[in-house]
């Protein structure tokens, strides 16, 4: 029976073979023995034409939560809080919330705003107050990149504790104008004692939305300001 003509099968090498080839055979060559050149050309087909199998890469990791610039140092020592039995309720990892947050490392901020962390619960590393200054004129907008136009279900992050302010200004400019609301930040939020509903709205996709939490008419009291959340909404729920 006559043979068949079939194509050469592809030798698959791993790639860390093929390298450590190499880094053995490059001193030699280099000194002049020509006799290797045909190892080395096996190496490089080993790379090329034998198709060598790629190096595994590596679990990329998130780069790490870093205070917002124009913000003022956290003074409160790690442990040093007011409510103990909230700690467990703190969210290290913003990334770990569903939907799309947005924590206060990637507001704008106008004004003074300090960092801190002695009233648990809170988002990321902490979050921020305003010293109880410059009412009126200080705020923190928080504007998320949407992956789709649609409903979404907007949260506020806030702690909580007698030092709050009662009617903290805060706005969502939606896909159909701005809504203003005040909010107690004295009151627990209901949504694992650090979020609270700010309402359902529509928005376009994309940077065009945002919300803003601002301090005027909130004098003798610290404005809270740490996460925005949105969650998408099926209307047909």
């Amino acid at each position: 029976m006559p043979l068949r003509n079939t194509p050469p099968r592809l030798i698959r090498f791993p790639a860390l073979f093929v390298t450590w080839s190499l880094m053995f055979l490059a001193p030699l060559l280099l000194s002049g023995n020509r006799t290797l050149w045909p190892a080395l050309s096996f190496a490089f087909a080993s790379t090329n034409a034998l198709g060598a199998e790629p190096a595994p890469a590596l679990n990329a990791k998130p780069a790490p939560l870093r205070p917002h610039p124009d913000a003022l140092p956290n003074i409160h020592k790690p442990g040093e809080v007011d409510i103990p039995a909230n700690v467990p309720f703190i969210v290290a990892d913003p990334a770990k919330l569903p939907g799309i947050v947005v924590d206060e490392t990637e507001a704008k901020l106008v004004g003074a705003w300090q960092y801190s962390t002695h009233t648990p619960p809170y988002v990321g590393l902490g979050y921020l107050h305003d010293l109880k200054e410059g009412k009126g004129t200080k705020s923190v907008t928080f504007t998320p990149n949407l992956p789709r136009a649609g409903l979404y279900e907007v949260r506020l992050a806030h702690c909580y504790n007698v030092r709050r302010a009662t009617s903290t200004p805060v706005t969502i400019h939606h896909a159909e104008g701005d809504v203003t609301l005040r909010i107690n930040q004295q009151d627990t939020p209901p949504h694992a004692r650090l979020f609270r509903t700010l309402g359902i709205y529509r928005f376009a996709a994309g940077r065009s939305g945002w919300v803003r939490i601002s301090t005027e008419g909130t004098d003798g009291k610290n404005v809270i300001a740490d996460a925005i959340q949105w969650l998408p909404v099926d209307p047909k729920s």
